[in-house]
């Protein structure tokens, strides 16, 4: 009797834990299927997972599939309470593929899927109803933009040659049309308008002494050389000073000798002041400076008015 009554307690326990395990099984927290087991060769079906929480939840990638590919990743939504998420499958190879359990953590605890098994089926072709086409011949590619890339660069550079060539040219032909419209000055002009520039420039007032007696005298010798026909600007200061008095005592040029002494004093101080590093006192500058204007209107050719032509007096009895 008590045998009995102790294997219906062990019966009642199997009972209820089979239950336990069919009730466990007909609501899982995480749940994976396949709207079908079987499909043909390049066909899709849904692989769908359903996880019964929102709250942290992490589903990894889907990966490991063996002889399947995935067509579309869609997004999760969220039903019910519960996250859904799909994927679409296909597989082009023949055969029975497993897809493997799913590791999906929910609160920082493991719950795995159950692996699920799809077959897939090869296309039967009936040879005699299907009709054979002949084969066709080679077929070209069309030429797409990555087959003009070796060649791109090249493009590139030659037509920033060209365009470099262009820029030369016109800038070329704009200088030397700006060279012809405007006419150059005369040198008496032209020597009064450098003083001028050099007086805005502010050299000595700056302490650029040096370079201001530089510019100073050539403006000088720039304006004999153009308007006296001397190489002024290759001569030292006893050459230049020199061919002037030789010019001056043989009447070539029109000047006077005091002209001459001013000169070869602005001469003189410069050379100190380049060579002799010379510092004259800004009185010294602004004299120097004066007499330079001085020497450039003395030495400036007298025009030579016309005298008008007389009549002789064969002329007057011709009249």
């Amino acid at each position: 009797m008590a045998s009995t009554r102790q294997m219906k307690k062990q019966i009642l326990y199997i009972f209820l834990f089979i239950s336990s395990i069919a009730f466990a099984q007909q609501d899982p927290i995480v749940k994976a299927e396949i709207d079908t087991i079987n499909i043909r060769i390049g066909e899709q079906f849904e692989y769908k997972l359903t996880i019964k929480d929102t709250a942290n939840v992490i589903i990894p990638k889907l990966d490991k599939l063996v002889g399947l590919e995935i067509v579309e990743d869609k997004k999760i939504d969220t039903i019910k309470n519960q996250l859904i998420k799909k994927y679409i499958l296909t597989s082009f190879d023949s055969g029975s593929y497993y897809i493997p359990q799913q590791q999906i953590f929910i609160r920082q605890r493991l719950h795995l899927t159950d692996s699920l098994l799809i077959n897939v089926a090869t296309v039967a072709i009936d040879t005699t109803k299907q009709k054979m086409f002949p084969i066709k011949a080679n077929q070209t590619e069309p030429y797409q933009f990555d087959d003009f890339k070796p060649y791109l660069w090249y493009v590139i550079l030659a037509l920033v040659i060209i365009g470099l060539i262009i820029y030369f040219a016109l800038r070329k032909k704009k200088e030397i049309k700006e060279e012809v419209l405007v006419p150059a000055l005369a040198p008496f002009e032209e020597a009064i308008q450098k003083f001028h520039e050099l007086d805005e420039k502010l050299l000595w007032q700056n302490n650029e002494i040096k370079k201001y007696y530089s510019e100073l005298t050539e403006i000088i010798r720039a304006y004999i050389e153009r308007e006296l026909k001397v190489p002024a600007l290759e001569s030292t200061t006893d050459e230049l000073i020199e061919t002037l008095t030789d010019f001056n005592d043989s009447e070539a040029i029109s000047t006077t000798k005091e002209t001459i002494k001013k000169l070869r004093n602005i001469l003189r101080e410069a050379d100190l002041v380049k060579f002799a590093k010379s510092k004259p006192m800004s009185e010294q500058i602004e004299f120097n400076r004066k007499e330079a204007e001085e020497v450039v209107v003395e030495l400036k050719p007298e025009t030579i008015e016309e005298v008008p032509e007389t009549k002789t007096e064969d002329e007057d009895e011709l009249e």
